[in-house]
C-alpha cells in the first residue's frame, strides 16, 4: 500500500512508519519535526514532507491523491497544554483534524484516526464520590469501546477540552459512517511507553508528561513530583505491542476494522502514578544510576501547583481489549517492568 502518515515524526508515528516501511509499504510522512525519524529519512520508500498542515498552502487533497490509506496522528497530547492553551488544543485536535476527515470523505480514502482513552473521562466511582459499593472493583474502571458512557468534568475544569475535542471528532466520523461516506477506524491508545516517547523537560518549554518528568528527575536527582499524591491509576503499554496492533488495523483482514473503534492497551499493567515513580526509581537504581547523582525524592504537589488552574484528571482507566483480541488476534506481550526497563534504558544510555 501507499500510506499517508500525518504526524509521522512523533513518538507513535516514528515507530509506526518504521514498521510500515519494514513491511514493504510506501509512506508519505508529514510532520513539523524530523529528529525522531532521522533513522528512516533516507529510506527509498519514505517521502517525508517537513510541513505544518495548518499552513494555508498545504494541500491535503493533493497529498491524498494516490494513497490507499490515511493515518491521522496529528494532535496536541499533553495535559499541561490543555490547561495553558485550551483554544489552541481544540483548534488543532478538532478543527484541523476535521479538515483531514473531510478531505478523506471527498477523496474516498480510508482513514485510521487516532483518538485517545481520555474520551472515557472519569469512572462512576469518581463522579459519584464514594457512593458506590466496592469502589475498588475494576469493573467500574474497565472501558469498552461501544458500551461505556463517557463522563467528562465540569466546564470550569478546562483540562477536559482535549477529551471533548477527541470525542466530538469520533462522533463526526461515526455520523459520516452512518451515511456511508467514510470508511474509518478509530484507535484509542492507553498510555504508550517506549524509546522516543517524549522530550525531557530541559529540552522543551512545555510542561512535561509523566514519563519525561520522572526520567529527568532520575537523571538529575531532582524531585519526582506526584500530582495530587499520585493516586490516579493508569495501564501502560509498550510501543512494540501497540504498533503490532496498529499494523493489524492497517492491514484490516477481511475488512473487520471498518467503522470500528479499538482500545489498544495492556490491562494487566495497571499501577498508580506513585507506583510508577517508585518502580522507575527502583529500576534506575538497579541498572542505570550514576554514582555521583542522588536518587530523587518523591514528593506530593497539587494539580493546580503543577499544571495551573482548571486541571482535573481521570481517576482510573483499564482498557477492555476483547475486540482487538477477537477481531485481530492481538494480545500485548510486555509487562510493566520490562517496558519501563527498555524505555528508561533509551534515555539513560543516550
Amino acid at each position: 500500500m501507499k500510506i499517508l502518515n500525518l504526524g509521522a515524526g512523533g513518538f507513535i508515528g516514528t515507530h509506526l512508519t518504521e514498521r510500515l516501511l519494514n513491511e514493504g509499504h510506501s509512506v508519505i510522512g508529514v510532520d513539523t519535526h524530523t529528529d525522531k525519524i532521522q533513522e528512516s529519512l533516507d529510506h527509498e520508500r519514505l517521502t517525508f514532507v517537513n510541513r505544518d498542515i495548518r499552513q494555508c498552502d498545504f494541500d491535503l487533497e493533493d497529498m491524498m491523491r494516490d494513497v490507499d490509506l490515511v493515518i491521522d496522528l496529528i494532535a496536541y497530547a499533553n495535559p499541561g497544554m490543555y490547561v495553558k492553551m485550551p483554544l489552541e488544543v481544540f483548534r488543532l485536535n478538532f478543527d484541523e483534524n476535521m479538515r483531514i476527515v473531510e478531505a478523506c470523505v471527498k477523496k474516498r480514502k480510508r482513514l485510521v484516526q487516532f483518538s485517545s482513552c481520555e474520551v472515557y473521562g472519569k469512572t462512576p466511582v469518581a463522579s459519584l464520590e464514594g457512593r458506590l459499593p466496592d469502589p475498588e472493583n475494576p469493573e467500574y474502571a474497565t472501558f469498552s469501546e461501544d458500551m461505556t458512557d463517557l463522563i467528562m468534568g465540569p466546564v470550569c475544569k478546562h483540562r477536559w477540552i482535549y477529551a471533548c475535542a477527541k470525542q466530538l471528532l469520533e462522533r463526526v466520523l461515526h455520523a459520516y459512517g452512518l451515511k456511508k461516506e467514510l470508511n474509518y477506524t478509530i484507535i484509542r491508545p492507553f498510555n504508550f511507553f517506549g524509546p522516543k516517547i517524549d522530550y525531557l523537560p530541559s529540552e522543551t518549554d512545555g510542561i512535561p508528561r509523566v514519563f519525561s518528568y520522572f526520567m529527568e528527575a532520575l537523571l538529575t536527582g531532582t524531585q519526582m513530583k506526584l500530582v495530587n499524591g499520585g493516586t490516579h491509576r493508569r495501564c501502560y503499554t509498550y510501543i512494540d505491542d501497540a504498533v503490532e496492533c496498529i499494523y493489524r488495523i492497517v492491514e484490516n483482514p477481511g475488512n473487520v476494522c471498518d467503522q470500528q473503534i479499538f482500545n489498544i492497551g495492556s490491562p494487566k499493567n495497571e499501577v498508580t502514578i506513585r507506583q510508577l515513580a517508585e518502580t522507575m526509581r527502583e529500576i534506575y537504581a538497579e541498572k542505570f544510576k550514576k554514582p555521583n547523582v542522588p536518587l530523587p525524592e518523591i514528593v506530593k504537589v497539587t494539580g493546580e501547583e503543577f499544571y495551573g488552574k482548571g486541571y482535573e484528571d481521570s481517576d482510573r482507566r483499564i482498557p477492555d481489549i476483547s475486540k482487538a483480541r477477537t477481531l485481530l488476534g492481538w494480545e500485548p506481550k510486555f509487562g510493566l517492568r520490562e517496558l519501563l526497563e527498555r524505555t528508561i534504558a533509551y534515555y539513560a544510555k543516550g
